[in-house]
């Protein structure tokens, strides 16, 4: 029997709160979430920028969010695992707007959501984050909600306040229902491991150059490591330097490469 979406909430709860370090490959559509399924995750996060690059528009909230909502679905109709949804910070300024976009994501199949600050007064992100409990208790699933601050990403205050800055708003997050905190382009491991230490949630980490490997993060504290954009940038330049190498040099030798591995067809067969 096919697991309910309460249940698949409540794994992915689970999988935050074991001493494994969860991590997130994000996909950006259907095909790239079965794959990365296949490669062995244990859940699906969607990537906002991925999603946004695939329909033809630039991050940060630029995409109409019934599409967004469209990928949701169709990323789980494909996979069997938990799926999360980036949906950045709800796609309105509105909270009850945004408990009304949590409430779509979750009859698409999502029970987990990304939900940013940003530049936001954190006032209005922790009434967001409400509103998403509240739609998600009136669903009957227990959503995952995890908190992104931007402290760090958009350097909200000078280098020396962020920390306090970052509980002080996970303070807010979790009181008003947040099941995790996100800090993206936290990196340095004294800050990660204070952070971590008295957040109170589990913490989840972003993927960026000079960060420190998966089961370094893990003694640190961290519970969760996601990449973002990263595979769907990863993609991207994999099949410009494919395409390159085809108009350059009439050769097919880039393009085939490594070709004879990857079955789509049989992957997407029958589900």
């Amino acid at each position: 029997m096919a697991p309910t979406p309460k249940d698949l909430a409540q794994a992915f709860h689970a999988l935050h709160h074991r001493d494994r370090v969860l991590v997130l490959p994000n996909a950006w559509d259907a095909g790239s979430a079965r794959l990365i399924e296949s490669c062995g995750a244990e859940a699906i996060a969607t990537t906002s920028a991925g999603v946004a690059w695939a329909n033809g528009h630039p991050d940060g909230q630029a995409i109409p969010f019934q599409r967004v909502v469209d990928g949701v679905a169709a990323i789980a109709r494909v996979v069997r695992i938990p799926v999360s949804a980036d949906i950045e910070a709800g796609s309105s300024a509105d909270p009850e707007t945004v408990g009304e976009h949590v409430t779509a994501v979750i009859d698409a199949g999502a029970v987990g959501i990304n939900l940013e600050d940003g530049r936001e007064s954190p006032d209005v992100t922790a009434r967001k984050i409400a509103a998403a409990r509240a739609a998600a208790d009136r669903a009957g699933v227990p959503l995952f909600i995890n908190a992104r601050t931007d402290t760090y990403l958009k350097k909200l205050v000078p280098p020396e306040q962020a920390v306090g800055e970052t509980l002080a708003r996970a303070k807010r997050y979790r009181d008003a229902g947040a099941s995790g905190i996100f800090a993206p382009r936290l990196k340095a491991p004294d800050e990660i491991r204070t952070i971590a230490g008295a957040v109170g949630l589990p913490l989840n980490v972003l993927a960026v150059p000079g960060l420190a490997p998966v089961e370094e993060l893990g003694a640190l504290g961290v519970r969760r490591v996601s990449v973002g954009g990263g595979v769907a940038r990863a993609a991207c330049v994999a099949a410009r330097e494919a395409v390159r190498s085809l108009l350059q040099t009439g050769r097919y030798d880039v393009l085939f490469a490594g070709a004879d591995s990857l079955d789509m067809n049989a992957l997407l067969s029958g589900r």
